[in-house]
């Protein structure tokens, strides 16, 4: 009831700024029903401190990433996803915490990149599984990242694969609004070394923004909290004058304290960036990537898969070496 009561008196608050954006299908706000954001307690760097009490930097991992409230990523690796989805929100919910889920299992995945290639075997299968991902989540409070790369990642798609894309995010923001009625859901729009600010507004529109409670920025990436606030004013201002409204964004802050080298796979000489929290020059910063999971196998995570926990990586990017 205390938290039903918050979000009652955080909904009356918000209504001058809500007729500023367009209107969301998610009227709650699941920031104003719980108490603090959840701390996975299976995270990879969880999983390997506790695995590994004796090594010399599992106390600085510990502390400094694996304490830290982190999106959890789901896909094919998750089992059944309603049940996995299901299991993570009710957990947190149980502890009056708001939990961060990444949907990660689109048709056709990083396409043209290919370091995370995968992702669900159809069109018509990825919309089964999203929408038993939204009626995992039913109505407990949570933050939903949807899907990142999807709308960056046209380089090599054909028109008719670019509209396939738009329906599959079209219709999971209608899963969200249908089943998670707690649940904030950000399109993801890439980050500002990838897409014009006026082309990622014209993709996020046609994807169905509208109906997202807003957009994601730097997911995986390294950029700054200040480029990635200019880059997200930028979109909004785009938004404004072409659609005639504005969304909330949130930044991952995960590895950006040193900022982007210009590359993108596993560089040297990151740091970890801002913890998870409201506000920040964004509606809410958040540790979406753990810091010293490998983004495929490039750079410093030579001979590493997507998603691999690197110790090594993660001790250097507490320090910023």
């Amino acid at each position: 009831m205390r938290r039903r009561l918050r979000a009652l008196v955080a909904g009356l608050i918000a209504l001058p700024l809500a007729l500023a954006v367009a209107p969301s299908a998610h009227a709650a706000d699941p920031t104003g029903m719980t108490s603090g954001f959840y701390v996975d307690p299976d995270s990879s760097a969880k999983r390997w401190a506790a695995a590994n009490p004796g090594d010399g930097r599992a106390p600085a991992i510990n502390s400094a990433i694996a304490n830290t409230p982190m999106a959890r990523w789901f896909g094919s690796w998750s089992g059944s996803i309603g049940t996995a989805t299901g299991a993570y929100a009710g957990a947190a919910d149980a502890r009056d915490k708001l939990p961060v889920l990444v949907a990660y299992n689109i048709y056709n995945r990083d396409y043209c990149g290919g370091h995370s290639a995968g992702g669900a075997s159809s069109a018509s299968a990825y919309a089964t599984w999203i929408a038993q991902f939204a009626g995992g989540i039913a109505n407990r409070p949570a933050v939903v990242l949807l899907e990142p790369d999807s709308l960056g990642d046209y380089g090599c798609m054909t028109q008719a694969q670019i509209k396939e894309r738009q329906g599959m995010l079209s219709g999971a923001l209608d899963q969200f609004a249908r089943q998670a009625p707690h649940t904030w859901v950000y399109l993801d729009a890439g980050n500002p070394g990838w897409a014009s600010a006026a082309t990622m507004a014209q993709r996020l529109n046609d994807a169905g923004l509208r109906q997202a409670h807003g957009f994601s920025l730097n997911i995986s990436n390294y950029f700054t909290t200040a480029e990635n606030t200019a880059y997200g004013n930028a979109v909004n201002s785009a938004l404004s004058s072409r659609y005639g409204y504005t969304k909330p964004f949130v930044v991952d802050t995960s590895r950006n304290g040193n900022g982007s080298s210009g590359q993108w796979c596993n560089p040297p000489g990151r740091r970890t960036g801002t913890p998870t929290q409201l506000g920040g020059g964004a509606e809410m910063l958040l540790w979406i990537k753990t810091p010293g999971e490998s983004d495929g196998n490039c750079g410093v995570g030579a001979g590493s898969t997507a998603g691999q926990f690197l110790p090594e990586v993660a001790y250097k990017m507490i320090y910023g070496y």
